[in-house]
């Protein structure tokens, strides 16, 4: 299998695409304006602690306070602290957890937020989570410091190796390298590309990063509140860094600039992958080149087609993602139910496939076609357990329901793709429907007939949009001439067209003497 990563970089947006095959499979999209800060180190000040929620907000300099949990807050090195983190590496290995790749610890430690934490207190605080939708960025004080091999831990005292490492005498070979250069009270995590990595370059990095943190600290001492100490790395280097590995055969990058700084980062962790960079000069826009472009314009439709002619429907939510499977246009060959399962099995492909290249995470429901065979809802859900292994992101996904829904769970850690490329629409404000053309004429006369009636004008000048003007005067007209009626008024409709559909002006006219030429003229 072909993977290959394609990074198009211009001075506005950087986007960063993992394609394998020849078919996209992830994409990063970074702006100047609102880039992905997770990972970012800040000094910030505890603006409010809240005692029922076990949380405080933090300002770190963003336009909405950051929000901490009471078991995301390191103690100050505490008396306490010291104490849980004392027991001997061997027995505190079996408890680390390894997510992904990530390797972040996290622990109860049992105090009350308001014994960690009072406003107007400065705090050192890392995000874990950017700001996603109206939510603010989630932190943490448990700092960890990704490298290439390793995740440093200044604020914990643990050994770990990710659980992709599956060679049990690799495992024990790391083990024992991190545990003999590691400098005292420091954790450590052996991420998935580490394996087979030489003691050398683990001792490189582990200094590099020791270094890092040392820097940090003493940039904080003397920064003001709130600032930012230490900015993740740009999504190009992060991409290069978590992505670039022996299995991906080649880099191709559109920027000079960025192609100079991508191989200056290769020459120092990287070395043996430097012939695999390569710079993209052609007249023709990177994207395009790889086709890439409509596979994205694809992650923005709420309706996905399939090959056979069904289709899925991602209805994205406030509190989660309702996706939902049609056989649409296939017919199937043989019966009802063989077609019904070949839709649901061909909709498991894509379903893995757009969470994965849409970053969705969180609460997602799957309304699968009903099956009358239990033994093909088995097939389904297994179908999706096995589609979904590719993704980095965790996942847990609960067996089908008798309904034929599959829950599923995500890790969310940024802004969906469409979310980031996307805005809600101002026409219909995000709700995603429009009032009918018939909706709005019965509203128009409803909104006549109740402020017209105490007027003293004998006219009424209606302006509308054209397809609402056409309306009135064709299949509706009825409306027209019950108002006139009834209000003993007549009333005249001029179409405008820089109008919205659902919008509508209406004006008394006071003398108002009915003239054919005129009426022809504002009714046409």
């Amino acid at each position: 299998m072909s993977k290959e990563l394609i990074i198009n970089a211009a001075e506005y947006e950087t986007r960063v695409a993992l394609v394998e095959n020849g078919t996209l499979q992830e994409l990063f999209v970074e702006r100047p304006r609102g880039g992905d800060i997770a990972g970012s180190i800040y000094k910030g000040r505890v603006v409010r602690v809240l005692p029922g929620m076990q949380a405080a907000f933090v300002d770190i300099g963003l336009e909405q306070a950051a929000f901490i949990c009471a078991r995301d807050v390191l103690n100050n090195y505490s008396e306490f602290e010291q104490l849980m983190l004392s027991s001997s590496d061997e027995d505190e290995e079996d408890v680390v957890e390894v997510e992904s790749d990530e390797g972040l610890f996290h622990s109860d430690h049992g105090f009350m937020i308001e014994e960690l934490l009072h406003e107007g207190q400065e705090i050192m605080v890392q995000v874990s989570k950017a700001p996603i939708g109206s939510k603010g960025a989630r932190i943490t004080s448990r700092i960890s410091l990704p490298g290439r091999f390793l995740v440093l831990m200044p604020t914990t005292n643990h050994i770990g190796l990710s659980r992709r490492i599956k060679d049990e005498e690799e495992r024990k070979r790391l083990r024992e390298v991190i545990a003999t250069i590691r400098p005292q009270n420091y954790g450590i995590i052996a991420r998935t590309v580490s394996e087979g990595a030489s003691s050398e370059k683990i001792a490189n990095e582990m200094n590099f990063l020791v270094s890092l943190w040392q820097q940090i600290q003493k940039k904080s001492a003397t920064a003001p509140v709130p600032s930012l100490l230490h900015k993740e790395l740009n999504v190009s280097l992060r991409a290069v860094r978590d992505l670039f590995t022996g299995e991906v055969d080649k880099l191709v990058i559109d920027s000079k600039a960025g192609y100079e700084e991508i191989l200056t980062f290769v020459d120092r962790f990287l070395p043996k992958l430097r012939d695999s960079v390569e710079l993209y000069d052609e007249t023709e826009p990177i994207f395009d080149a790889y086709n890439l472009e409509s596979e994205i314009s694809r992650a923005l439709k709420k309706k996905v087609w399939l090959k056979s002619g069904g289709y899925i429907v991602i209805e994205q939510t406030e509190a989660l993602v309702a996706i939902d499977v049609n056989t649409g246009r296939f017919v199937g060959n043989y019966n009802l139910e063989e077609t019904i399962l070949k839709t649901n099995l061909e909709a498991v492909k894509e379903i893995a496939y757009q969470i994965r290249l849409r970053d969705i995470g969180g609460l997602i429901i799957i309304d699968f076609i009903d099956m009358e065979k239990k033994s093909n809802n088995e097939r389904v859900y297994n179908a999706l357990k096995d589609a979904l292994k590719k993704d980095r992101s965790k996942t847990n996904v609960l067996p089908m329901s008798e309904l034929g829904i599959i829950e599923m769970t995500r890790k969310r850690t940024r802004e969906p793709l469409p979310r980031m490329l996307c805005e809600p629409c101002f026409y219909c404000e995000g709700e995603g429907y429009l009032k009918s053309k018939q909706t709005i004429c019965y509203e128009i006369y409803r909104d006549i007939a109740r402020d017209s009636r105490d007027t003293m004008g004998n006219g009424i000048t209606l302006k509308v949009h054209p397809r609402i003007a056409e309306l009135l005067l064709g299949d509706e007209q009825n409306i027209v001439q019950s108002l006139e009626s009834s209000l003993k008024k007549h009333i005249v409709i001029c179409p405008e067209p820089r109008f919205h559909l659902e919008q509508y002006e209406v004006y008394e006219v006071n003398n108002f003497t009915p003239d054919i030429n005129t009426a022809e003229k504002g009714q046409s």
